[in-house]
């Protein structure tokens, strides 16, 4: 346990970033999911409805330091590769 007045801040801090990252982790994950499944039930269109809302959830992780750039990039592209493919 930290002694020091600055070491304790930094723990409740860290407690409160912590917990809002796990919530935009978890949004990102969602999205991801729930546009697989879209993508291997074929639909195109709804599939395209909830990659924008990815990209918007993966855009603001990359900005807020949760999701590395090139992370982001490689899903980004692999997902819409995929929904360009369905026929």
């Amino acid at each position: 346990m930290a002694n020091l007045k600055s070491a304790k801040k930094r723990i409740r801090q860290t407690a409160r970033k912590t917990s809002y990252n796990k919530i935009s982790v978890s949004k990102i994950r969602g999205h991801i999911k729930k546009t697989e499944l879209l993508i291997a039930g074929k639909k195109k269109k709804e599939a395209l409805e909830s990659f924008s809302k990815l990209q918007s959830e993966i855009s603001k992780g990359v900005k807020n330091g949760i999701v590395k750039r090139g992370t982001a990039s490689r899903k980004i592209s692999r997902l819409s590769s995929r929904i360009k493919a369905i026929k």
